[in-house]
């Protein structure tokens, strides 16, 4: 398997994936037979990252007309189930929302259907690998760079976002080093954001999340990547718990703090990050490791699964189009609607 590998594909018996949960001990892949497989492997996050998601959504709506035949009912309420499977990343609701405007536009036509799920897949790697190429413009050789959960080929369909970006800096020859946050309480950057770095040959380093303060303060961070799951449209930006306080201090030092993320994960209709739902997940990811109580058993927790990083936080966003700054709200419209940064 090479660095720009295949979180999934559909197959004759569903949707096969990389189990996420399994990693870095384990490279298993399971198969989705159903929609509703697919709205549990989205909530239980054998699949995860928002481009993956809107992946995964999308041959789940397909499966879902399947299994429904004429009765449209019944695709609704499929599609309704995989839509509410988890409530932060918009790329679930996007891409449920285009294929059911597909189904609709298509008379309901299974080969269509699937071909538009197809589309997405192939959209995403694209944009993908054109957003890497744009991220290059921030970087400077030798530069150390700080990202956190993972942004990568596992988050998206294939190559990835801000992980992405990393790639082709080191692919490019720029002499890049990388520290990756743990990420705590699912350990994504533990598990998931090294094996990639590993995999790809990048020097890298991880941390415990409560490092990065220091580095930073010490002049070894040159500019932070991290990725997105909603940004709003003022910019105010969604990502995994933790995000939102490297902003906070990467401001403080004037470390450049950078999103990578498709067009795809910018929700026009969402104002701001006050109106981004924020998924509070189960106690015992804070509780417990691997299983293994961390904590007493009935210690009281909070847990969300994201926050919510201020527009005036970020110094750009990295698109397919090229990178998004500041005044975000402005300049946002002006590359949705088509037009050059």
């Amino acid at each position: 398997m090479d660095e720009d590998f295949r979180t999934l594909e559909f197959t004759p018996d569903g949707l096969r994936m990389i189990d996420q949960r399994l990693l870095p001990g384990v490279l298993e892949y399971c198969t989705a037979a159903s929609s509703e497989d697919v709205a549990s492997a989205i909530r239980e996050m054998i699949v995860r990252g928002a481009p993956a998601i809107g992946a995964a959504a999308g041959y789940g709506v397909y499966m879902a007309l399947l299994e429904a035949g004429d009765d449209r009912e019944l695709f609704l309420r499929k599609c309704g189930l995989i839509r509410n499977a988890r409530p932060t990343a918009v790329n679930l609701m996007w891409a449920v929302d285009r294929m059911m405007r597909k189904a609709e536009g298509c008379g309901y036509s299974p080969e269509l259907l699937k071909a538009e799920a197809d589309a997405i897949v192939r959209e995403d790697i694209e944009a993908n690998h054109a957003l890497s190429k744009a991220g290059l413009a921030v970087i400077s050789k030798g530069d150390t760079i700080l990202t956190h959960c993972n942004a990568g080929a596992l988050a998206a369909c294939g190559w990835g976002t801000a992980l992405g970006v990393i790639k082709e800096a080191h692919r490019s020859g720029m002499e890049i080093s990388v520290y990756a946050d743990e990420t705590r309480p699912r350990l994504q950057g533990a598990r998931l954001t090294a094996w990639e770095l590993m995999r790809a040959g990048i020097p890298a380093a991880l941390i415990p999340d409560s490092a990065a303060a220091v580095l930073m303060r010490g002049g070894k961070i040159d500019l932070v990547i991290i990725g997105a799951d909603r940004i709003a449209a003022n910019g105010d930006t969604a990502n995994k718990l933790g995000s939102f306080m490297l902003s906070v201090i990467a401001k403080e030092y004037g470390i450049p703090f950078y999103v990578a993320a498709p067009l795809s994960t910018i929700d026009s209709a969402t104002p701001d990050g006050q109106s981004i739902p924020i998924e509070e997940r189960d106690a015992d990811e804070v509780r417990c490791i691997e299983g293994i109580s961390i904590a007493p058993a009935e210690m009281p927790v909070y847990n969300p699964a994201f926050d919510v990083t201020p527009h005036q936080n970020i110094t750009g966003i990295i698109t397919e189009r090229g990178i998004i700054y500041p005044p975000f709200g402005r300049n946002i419209e002006r590359i949705k609607s088509g037009e050059k940064p």
